[in-house]
């Protein structure tokens, strides 16, 4: 198997904000999406709740009631236990589906994706031509050469 020899953080198009935060909401209140079955399982999906609505609180008009009631809710730490966890979870989705309500009603438009310049990046045929023709002009030159 050949690794890259070039490390590529662009994964593509950058997706919607709030396609995404709408997709972890599913998974908190969609009604056949499974309960969380642990605390930590909890932990993630509210962590993740919680960047969508620091994301989204960028795109928002900053002083509506929706970002500053999922702002505070968000700034609470989980309680402790199974049961209040998923408590807290449910009210923080339901705070980031009202966010994202009141994204959609302010006309947000979806994150463009930034274009890099690409390089042309040549095949390896090209390169092993390109090495082979300096090879023959430096044996070329060294045969000219005078003894």
């Amino acid at each position: 198997m050949r690794l890259p020899l070039i490390f590529r953080r662009d994964p593509g198009p950058q997706r919607d904000r709030t396609v995404a935060a709408a997709e972890t909401v599913a998974l908190v209140l969609a009604e056949d999406s499974p309960l969380p079955e642990s605390f930590g399982d909890v932990e993630e999906l509210v962590l993740r709740l919680r960047g969508h609505i620091s994301q989204l609180g960028a795109v928002v008009p900053p002083g509506g009631s929706a970002l500053h009631s999922a702002q505070q809710l968000a700034s609470v730490s989980v309680p402790d236990g199974l049961l209040p966890g998923r408590v807290h979870l449910v009210k923080l989705a339901e705070a980031t589906q009202t966010l994202i309500a009141t994204a959609h009603t302010h006309g947000v438009v979806p994150a463009k994706t930034m274009r890099r310049r690409r390089w042309w990046k040549p095949q390896h045929n090209v390169l092993r031509g390109s090495v082979f023709a300096v090879v023959i002009a430096c044996l070329v030159l060294a045969a000219s050469a005078p003894r």
